[in-house]
């Protein structure tokens, strides 16, 4: 399964962060790591069922998760 960043908005509460954990987990997402510097979190999830955690209300972006590189 891919692997995904989830950014939740800046003013999200810890309990709507933890409620957009549960909507991943719901939706068959498995929770990897959980950020401190950014509210936010990893997921692992089917490739067809991300596009559900780009509409929940609390999550401000879901990218891929994969190497970056910096010049």
């Amino acid at each position: 399964m891919p692997s995904y960043i989830v950014t939740c908005k800046k003013d999200a509460t810890d309990d709507q962060v933890a409620a957009a954990k549960k909507h991943a987990e719901d939706q068959g997402g498995k929770i990897g790591h959980e950020y401190k510097l950014i509210k936010g979190f990893s997921v692992s999830f089917p490739k067809d069922s991300v596009s559900t955690m780009e509409s929940h209300e609390h999550v401000e972006a879901v990218e891929e998760d994969k190497e970056m590189k910096t010049q």
